[in-house]
């Protein structure tokens, strides 16, 4: 079974935000980066499906030379090999397009991404990647497991749970829950540096969208007391000021 994982590489959530050249640009000066959470946990998932010889993991990423520590780290915890396409992602298209045809060229039994990337919070690149492959695709799922040439997934919906038989080849997008993240041990840290990392050129698409702005949160306001014995005044400050109600 040959698996692949589609990661990002997003700022960590710790990190502090800021924008340049009038709110037109993400500013990286000083900016953390990290491997996207919810990737983790389809990596993790990955491999636990594929331990003892049962397959293969490949890492696939969308991004610059300066995405390869990240990459660097998926395969420490445990990926086989990597594959960088050599370009920004512009957005979700264009990463879903990037990734779809190298897996035309490339064919894989089971394509994993996570629920969304911690930055844009999309979750389009799953059912992009489905209709650009002409292949199933199931987003959010809970659970992942595997029975000869076809997988079982199970999401929740709304008053239940959703379990569904989907046939090899197939793309799901991971939530929590699909398998703890792995923390890299020094022997994973080691093997990582060796481990083929193939630089791919990104193939020509236009882009669909463009991003004008960026637009940070409005500050939080000052902090109103109430008295507990004040329920009528409560009441009128959520209705009128919070308009909670």
């Amino acid at each position: 079974m040959k698996i692949l994982v589609c990661i990002s590489n997003v700022p960590d959530t710790t990190t502090k935000i800021t924008f340049t050249d009038n709110n037109t640009q993400f500013n990286t000066n000083g900016v953390q980066f990290i491997l996207n959470p919810y990737d983790e946990i389809a990596l993790s998932r990955a491999i636990e499906l594929t331990e003892g010889g049962k397959g293969s993991v490949t890492v696939i990423n969308v991004g610059e030379a300066s995405t390869e520590a990240t990459i660097r780290k998926a395969l420490a915890i445990g990926a086989d090999d990597a594959v960088r396409i050599n370009a920004k992602p512009h957005d979700a298209w264009f990463v879903a397009y990037q990734i779809a045809q190298y897996v035309k060229q490339n064919s894989f039994d089971l394509i994993l991404t996570g629920r969304e990337s911690i930055d844009y919070n999309g979750s389009k690149v799953a059912g992009m990647l489905g209709e650009l492959l002409d292949i199933p695709s199931v987003s959010i799922i809970k659970k992942l497991d595997v029975d000869g040439d076809k997988g079982t997934v199970e999401r929740e919906i709304e008053g239940g749970k959703e379990v569904l038989a989907v046939p090899f080849p197939f793309v799901a997008g991971t939530a929590e829950g699909v398998a703890e993240p792995k923390i890299p041990n020094m022997r994973g840290i080691m093997s990582a540096r060796t481990k083929p990392l193939n630089v791919v050129e990104a193939a020509g698409v236009k882009n669909n969208s463009e991003i004008l702005s960026y637009e940070t949160p409005a500050p939080r306001g000052q902090v109103k007391l109430v008295a507990a014995n004040e329920a009528e005044k409560l009441i009128g400050l959520l209705h009128t000021e919070a308009k909670v109600i």
